[in-house]
């Protein structure tokens, strides 16, 4: 039987991007009662089970962006020599269990997983990307949890939303007192998690000498710049280039 495992064998070559989504989020988290459109608690056990993952499950992503209840996941050397099915079912399976022992919800939540390789150069233009999806995710759920809040069915709102630019949204929410470029920078941009290295000062007591070290430590960073303005452009090069020397 073991010749019908036909794709285990399947491999991918690094670098790579493991991105996760919460499956049939909407629907479970609104039956437990979550704050619409973002809810802190849920953005912190997102933040927790990935800064875990660093940490805790042996694997080694360079970093990774996320927002919503996706997580993207940046790999330089792939762990299982790249084996697929390894890939895809113990990342998503990590965080779907340090998801739940951070948050505690009241029912199973789960995350499927994709595997995306790509070149170097292809990392700035993929985070971009992602980040655009980040604002239209935030714009949307504003808009229409805005339109819910003021009684209208979710199918009318869903409707109503359909085909509407960005433009068209930030209006909408403008007439009724609502600055969606004022909201938290994670809301509208995402949130990157990444290894730093970092300088300890200790004491030798046998040589009375102070000393430094140095130590890799996870980092969240919440106010992140637009990836595709010079700033973001500066920001991603740095990024790209400190973590491809350590």
């Amino acid at each position: 039987m073991k010749r019908r495992e036909i794709y285990s064998d399947l491999r991918c070559i690094p670098p790579v991007v493991v991105r996760i989504d919460g499956r049939n989020f909407k629907n479970a988290l609104s039956r437990m009662g979550f704050e619409k459109p973002y809810d802190k608690r849920f953005t912190s056990a997102i933040v927790e089970a990935v800064e875990a993952f660093f940490k805790k499950s042996g694997l080694s992503p360079v970093f990774a962006y996320t927002f919503s209840d996706e997580i993207s996941l940046f790999f330089r050397d792939n762990a299982f020599d790249g084996r697929i099915e390894k890939l895809d079912s113990i990342i998503p399976s990590y965080i779907s269990s340090a998801f739940t022992m951070a948050l505690n919800p009241e029912e199973p939540v789960s995350f499927d997983s994709r595997i995306i390789p790509m070149h170097e150069e292809d990392v700035r233009e993929y985070l971009v990307w992602r980040q655009d999806e980040a604002w239209r995710n935030c714009i949307n759920s504003y808009a229409y949890y805005t339109l819910i809040s003021e009684g209208m069915e979710e199918h009318e709102a869903a409707k109503m939303l359909k085909n509407k630019g960005a433009s068209d949204m930030h209006e909408l929410l403008f007439e009724r007192g609502i600055n969606i470029s004022k909201v938290p920078t994670w809301q509208r941009r995402g949130i990157l998690i990444m290894k730093k290295e970092t300088e300890i000062e200790g004491f030798n007591p046998q040589l009375n000498v102070k000393t430094t070290s140095t130590r890799t430590r996870v980092f969240t960073e919440y106010d992140i710049p637009l990836f595709s303005s010079e700033e973001g452009d500066t920001f991603l090069e740095k990024l790209l280039a400190r973590t491809a020397d350590e």
